[in-house]
């Protein structure tokens, strides 16, 4: 599609989660906007594709339901979701763990009591640590004097046998990295959330997120396979030479075309990480509940048919299992043998469905890490996405919220008649 209007209001380049709830909140306020997308989908690095019948996130990804950003924005009930039981399973040296909530689950309570993954000054750390973060309001989290994840869980008891027995194991999957280095405000959030809310998938999909954002804007709001080549002074051109006029521009791409399009900003490292998705002529666990390592020769693996029976054809399973960094020769087969130990059956006759690699799965955040931090990054340009956030869904839509909102700010401020940075009038578009 080519985008039709003569001038914009707003160009949102980009149509991952963030560029669509910053579109939805521009168009909400009544400011014309236009949101153009290099690929053929919207969603960014949340899609979804059909593979022989299963369904293949571009990736592990979870759905939780406590964000408020979400909830503001979807109706879970439309999504389909299906949770994943509340608590991990730790495969170790001395077999498999469960680590429950028994909130929710009080039957998980003897295993807990049990001491075999932790002991006494660990469950009351744990219950001390778990209240504050529950019952805290989000500010004080944020406010907090920064430091690592592991250096905050040293200072809140917990020993370090437990650290490493299930929050090395199981933050190495959350964070995509394995020496619990991310910002300890990041990590109090995130458990934070995981305590408030459910981890889900939705039935058609991780991908199914997006087009809802998608499917509540107007019809031609969107355009896709419209690659950016450069802002201007009065908008933007596309790959092919087109001219798009707009008084402000939001880019809310990843992190290469952020540096292409906005040099001068900054972008922090990126999380590397590679998903293999097995098929299995039936489950291995028979429960919708992720499986982590304390050898951590995974980050993670997960029956995703257990969680949602449509990822799969009938007759078959679908399990995906998460390393950091990329895929490499013979990594398959290691992991492979891995999850013969983890999950206690032969893996030799699995076939390998697909393998997805996702070089910037997630932003690093080590300490001091700045929350919520300003989108305006120049007269008429703005940046948002989760590397200004949390670098989660809820951190991507909350960058796209304040976004629209300084956006708004800014086109108040500034004559009708002016686009881009300032120029005095906006290009006609051929």
């Amino acid at each position: 599609m080519s985008p039709a209007r003569d001038v914009v209001d707003v160009l949102v380049v980009g149509a991952g989660v963030a560029g669509l709830a910053c579109a939805w909140d521009l168009l909400a306020a009544g400011a014309d906007t236009l949101v153009v997308e290099a690929g053929d989908g919207v969603g960014g690095r949340m899609r979804s594709d059909l593979v022989e019948g299963f369904v293949v996130d571009r990736g592990f990804q979870v759905f939780n339901t406590s964000y408020p950003q979400v909830r503001r924005r979807l109706s879970l009930r439309r999504l389909g979701l299906r949770p994943f039981t509340p608590g991990v399973l730790v495969h170790s040296s001395s077999g498999r763990l469960r680590f429950g909530d028994p909130t929710r689950r009080p039957g998980t309570l003897p295993e807990l009591l049990s001491g075999r993954l932790a002991g006494p000054r660990d469950l009351l750390a744990l219950g001390a640590l778990s209240a504050r973060d529950v019952l805290a309001p989000p500010r004080r989290l944020t406010s907090a004097a920064d430091t690592t994840t592991r250096t905050a869980l040293a200072r809140a008891g917990f020993s370090d046998a437990f650290v490493e027995r299930f929050f090395r194991p199981f933050l190495s999957g959350v964070f995509l990295e394995d020496e619990l280095e991310t910002s300890s405000r990041v990590f109090h959030l995130v458990w934070r959330s995981m305590l408030r809310g459910t981890l889900c998938l939705p039935g058609g999909g991780i991908g199914a997120v997006p087009h809802a954002l998608a499917g509540a804007l107007p019809p031609g709001t969107v355009h896709l396979e419209t690659p950016v080549r450069q802002l201007t002074d009065d908008g933007a051109v596309t790959a092919d030479g087109r001219e798009l006029a707009a008084r402000a521009v939001v880019v809310a791409t990843g992190p290469g075309p952020l540096a292409t399009l906005l040099p001068g900003v900054g972008v922090p490292a990126y999380r590397v990480v590679t998903t293999y998705f097995h098929v299995a002529p039936r489950s291995p666990l028979g429960e919708p509940t992720l499986l982590v390592d304390t050898r951590r020769r995974f980050l993670n693996t997960c029956v995703l048919s257990d969680v949602v029976r449509g990822y799969a054809p009938p007759g078959h399973a679908l399990v995906a299992t998460s390393v950091l960094g990329s895929d490499a020769e013979g990594r398959e087969r290691e992991v492979r043998g891995a999850l013969a130990e983890a999950y206690g059956t032969a893996t030799a006759a699995w076939d390998l469905l697909a393998v997805r690699t996702v070089p910037d799965a997630l932003p690093a955040m080590a300490p001091p890490q700045a929350l919520n931090r300003r989108t305006r990054v120049a007269p008429g340009r703005f940046v948002c996405g989760d590397h200004r956030a949390t670098g989660s869904v809820q951190g991507a839509m909350a960058s796209g919220a304040r976004a629209a909102r300084e956006v708004l700010a800014d086109l108040r401020s500034r004559p009708r008649g002016t686009a881009g940075q300032g120029a005095s009038s906006p290009r006609s578009r051929s």
